[in-house]
């Protein structure tokens, strides 16, 4: 099959007429499947429409042309979309995961994330991951039947846990959980919707965690030359980069400074999308996987980078920490950003009448904070754009840092 034309459907894909269905039943949509409803579902609500004022490393008013929470997401749907296109897959789920998977974030990137960890930690601490889910099955209230979105749950087993399993077949947490435990947010949901934390998630969830690997070391790449952190020939320090770069100057000699950057990230999609695919081509040929469910029980997850590519990108990665994430001008600012956090939540925690109505906790008549009042006030603030944040500390505060 030549590349760039769709797959025929893969027997291993998700196949939204089997789908394990919905917390609340719900009548199906006459022109949609059930995937392509979570998708649009995920599209119409709040915690989307956030995203566009939510960091991803420039605070929005640094430039017009940075990368938000929300252009980085659609650019993941993007690559998503290819991949599971060449891999018949179901495209629909994909591209619900993929536009899912930030709505968790809080304000300010991670070093928001960051700030509100450290405050709600004694209460269980901050999990933008968690997040998302108590934003989907819980925070988002725009249907008349139920809280959240009452996506399907495959979109659900997707969104906890697109980056592999939480826990062994014990229950033990594991990876990235093993010294914290699984967030509660997500163990509280499971006792209700059991997601199988300890297997994989379908091919779809991979392809969208990886498509976001691919999207943020490229974007960040785009964003850090365009604010002038490095230069193209900066990034000739690594094989992969440098050999792109020396045929993009064979090819166009003259390309100004721009231009050649852009090809560099153009290229470099290209040549990341075209390992993904090889390098699953390999381990299904392996794992000879019949059903979606032959995906979730295989031992190792069948979507990743080859291994000469993954050291490729974690040279990339360790590139834009120290250029880029370290640098003076971005870490002044998330500084300050996290400053803004962590007087908000305690103000919040002090003073509850500071929260609007409709965040107030429901015990308020209970003098002290509790995890019931510490998580509300956390989903409060985790809701909020870089924008919402700054306005509501001038409000109650005397100063606000000017993130700049």
């Amino acid at each position: 099959m030549a590349v760039g034309m769709a797959a025929p459907r893969a027997p291993f894909a998700s196949e939204p007429d089997r789908s394990r269905g919905r917390l609340y039943d719900e009548p199906p949509s006459r022109t949609r499947s059930a995937f392509r409803r979570d998708c649009d579902r995920v599209i119409h609500s709040t915690a989307f429409r956030r995203l566009k004022h939510k960091t991803q490393v420039f605070v929005y008013h640094e430039g017009d042309h940075f990368r938000t929470r929300l252009t980085h997401t659609l650019e993941v749907a993007q690559i998503a979309r290819a991949l599971a296109r060449q891999l018949g897959l179901d495209e629909d789920l994909t591209e619900a995961l993929a536009l899912a998977h930030d709505l968790g974030h809080p304000p300010f990137g991670h070093a928001g994330e960051r700030a509100l960890d450290l405050c709600l930690g004694p209460y269980g601490g901050f999990d933008h991951n968690a997040q998302t889910l108590r934003i989907v099955t819980l925070l988002e209230h725009r249907y008349p039947d139920f809280d959240g979105l009452n996506l399907t749950w495959e979109t659900l087993e997707g969104i906890v846990k697109h980056n592999g399993p939480l826990t062994d077949a014990a229950g033990n947490a594991i990876g990235r959980y093993q010294c914290r435990g699984v967030p509660l947010g997500i163990v509280d949901f499971n006792r209700t919707c059991d997601l199988e934390l300890w297997s994989f998630a379908s091919l779809e969830a991979q392809v969208a965690a990886i498509a976001d690997d691919i999207a943020y070391n490229t974007h960040d790449i785009d964003d850090g030359l365009r604010a002038g952190l490095f230069a193209v020939d900066d990034l000739k320090e690594m094989p992969l980069t440098d050999g792109i770069i020396a045929d993009i100057t064979r090819r166009h000699p003259t390309l100004d400074h721009g231009r050649r950057g852009a090809e560099l990230v153009r290229e470099l999609i290209s040549y990341l999308i075209m390992a993904v695919l090889s390098e699953a081509g390999t381990r299904l040929a392996v794992a000879q996987p019949r059903l979606v469910d032959d995906v979730r029980r295989h031992s190792a997850p069948l979507l990743a980078f080859p291994t000469e590519v993954a050291e490729a990108e974690t040279r990339i990665k360790a590139f834009l920490k120290q250029r880029m994430y370290r640098h003076l001008r971005v870490v002044r600012v998330m500084d300050q950003a996290e400053t803004i956090v962590r007087d908000l939540f305690v103000r919040y925690r002090d003073d509850p009448a500071a929260l609007p109505a409709e965040w107030l906790p429901e015990n308020g008549n209970n003098r002290e904070f509790d995890a019931e009042k510490a998580r509300r006030v956390g989903n409060f603030i985790a809701g909020m754009t870089d924008r919402f944040a700054i306005n509501e500390h001038r409000r109650l505060f005397d100063s606000t840092p000017e993130l700049r």
